[in-house]
């Protein structure tokens, strides 16, 4: 359940990115967010991977 919720969380950040290099924003705010989506589908990920 949680992995869908940080998917959703990513594509949001994403399309944030994608907004504000359309708006020219500072590259630091387009870095951020991308790196924050990285990170929510990394988080995806781990979770779905068998726990012990």
């Amino acid at each position: 359940m949680w992995s869908i919720v940080l998917m959703g969380l990513a594509g949001l950040l994403v399309g944030g990115a994608l907004s504000f290099r359309q708006q020219h924003k500072p590259l630091w705010t387009q870095v951020g967010f991308c790196v924050l989506a990285g990170m929510a589908l990394l988080a995806a990920y781990l979770l779905t991977l068998p726990g012990t």
